[in-house]
């Protein structure tokens, strides 16, 4: 589901694809280069396009489709649609030239390669991302660990998401298990659904699963349903020469290892929360983040860093007791030393308000202080192992990185060398010495889980100017 900010730049999108449409005199759009635009029909997931951490949006789908568009200097018009069926009835009909979120690879399909001059309605790319799908149940019910387990019981399915496909035979193979197929805006809406006790079983893809795991608390994986299957994108038949670009696009992104990058950001394993502790952060969201989100909001006017990262931070530090004192001596709402408060001019360490715009302030200055070349989000992410253990023992580390052949401006590579720093044969050779490397793996990892949950639960926070910009279209 779409919010703030985003319901209504998709909204504006949408009337600005009809009032096109309108005006050309078309039942069906052109070709993207005499529409001048390339359309695309997207069902929002968490994963694939989602709004990030400034309103605008991001996700795996939203990047290589952004990329794509940029290559072939035309401006994309988004349409986002209630669930799979509707893009497909977008594409099919010719309202949008592409259809993308969240999409399984029908196994019947032929490759674009093998289409030759017949269009058929739809076509589909190769697989960008693998996943398989999984049944879903209540942790606080019954955990079926097969299909005989499943016998009589309802099991729902989003039917146009491209995994009926999938489960085609399973369906054909267990005609005892009662299939509810459903029209889903995306995998969230299963696992609420099974959260809430709507359903009780759910079939999701094992990747929205795990991106779910800490938002829908009550909701874990029973078993797989069959072999790994890909995510694809599908584009309207009239098309061929975009769908065939469009595959040789993903393929070099395959080659250049672009596509692993992106998939390392969006899919990689998070600092998992504990299913106790998210209980009680889900908790605290809805009785103590209200009383705090306005100096959240004023530090993230003072600094540009986003007043959910700031939030997720607190929460990891103090979670969110502005008189939390640890037994090394750091105090306060972001558990600040009296040196560090000292030097950023904190008064009072208890003082919430103080606290949260200092720290804003020195993360905003870690991250001027990393290389240039070093891009988001592993720039965020080092600033923060920063935050924790200072940039010196960071450098520390990503120097280690280059010895051992990786990459040392890529956060997922120095979380593997940040901890050998308490070991004498690589902290003898560090600048400064011995570190407890763990330390910040585990901070950052946590906060990106708690951030996670923020990011897909509370709403970006836009000043006036920069909210106008995310409306304008081209």
């Amino acid at each position: 589901m779409l919010i703030g900010p985003a319901r209504r730049a998709a909204h504006l999108a949408t009337l600005a694809l009809a009032v096109f449409v309108a005006a050309c005199g078309l039942s069906e759009l052109p070709a993207p280069k005499e529409a001048q635009t390339l359309v695309v029909a997207v069902r929002p997931g968490p994963a694939s396009w989602f709004p990030g951490a400034d309103g605008t949006f991001q996700g795996l789908d939203h990047d290589l489709i952004e990329r794509f568009a940029r290559e072939q200097g035309l401006p994309l018009t988004v349409v986002t649609v209630s669930d799979a069926g509707a893009l497909i009835e977008r594409v099919v009909a010719g309202e949008a030239h592409v259809g993308i979120g969240g999409l399984f690879h029908p196994q019947s399909v032929k490759p674009i390669a093998a289409t030759g001059r017949t269009h058929p309605p739809l076509v589909w790319t190769s697989g960008y991302e693998t996943a398989e799908a999984v049944v879903v149940h209540a942790r606080d019910g019954f955990r079926p660990s097969g299909f005989k387990d499943l016998a009589g019981a309802e099991v729902a399915y989003d039917d146009s998401s491209g995994i009926e496909s999938v489960l085609a035979q399973v369906r054909r193979d267990h005609p005892e298990i009662r299939w509810v197929p459903m029209k889903a805006a995306s995998a969230d809406a299963l696992l609420a659904a099974v959260d809430e006790g709507k359903v009780d079983f759910a079939v999701v893809s094992s990747i929205d699963a795990a991106i779910g795991r800490n938002i829908h608390l009550d909701v874990d994986v029973a078993f797989p349903l069959g072999a790994k299957r890909e995510f694809a994108w599908v584009i309207g038949g009239r098309h061929p020469e975009l769908a065939r670009e469009l595959d040789d696009f993903l393929a070099r992104m395959r080659r250049d290892g672009t596509l692993a990058r992106l998939s390392e950001r969006y899919f990689a394993p998070r600092g998992e929360v504990a299913r106790l502790d998210a209980g009680v952060f889900m908790e605290r969201m809805r009785t103590s983040l209200p009383e705090w989100k306005p100096m959240f909001v004023a530090a993230q006017e003072a600094t540009g860093i986003d007043w959910r990262l700031l939030a997720a931070i607190a929460y990891q530090e103090s979670q969110w007791d502005p008189g939390a004192t640890s037994e090394t001596g750091v105090r306060g709402f972001m558990q600040l030393t009296e040196d560090t408060a000292r030097h950023l001019g904190v008064s009072d360490r208890l003082d919430p308000r103080q606290s949260v715009l200092a720290a804003a302030r020195y993360l905003h200055d870690l991250k001027e202080k990393m290389p240039k070349r070093i891009a988001e989000p592993d720039r965020t992410w080092f600033a923060l192992a920063a935050f924790n253990i200072g940039l010196g023992h960071l450098e520390d580390a990503r120097v280690q990185a280059q010895r051992d052949r990786l990459d040392p401006d890529r956060w997922r590579d120095v979380r593997r060398t940040l901890p050998l720093l308490a070991l004498p044969e690589y902290y003898e050779k560090a600048r400064l010495g011995y570190a407890r490397g763990g330390m910040p793996v585990a901070f950052v990892d946590r906060v990106r889980a708690y951030y996670d949950i923020l990011l897909r639960t509370q709403d970006a926070h836009q000043p006036r100017l920069r909210m106008w910009g995310a409306y304008a279209g081209p």
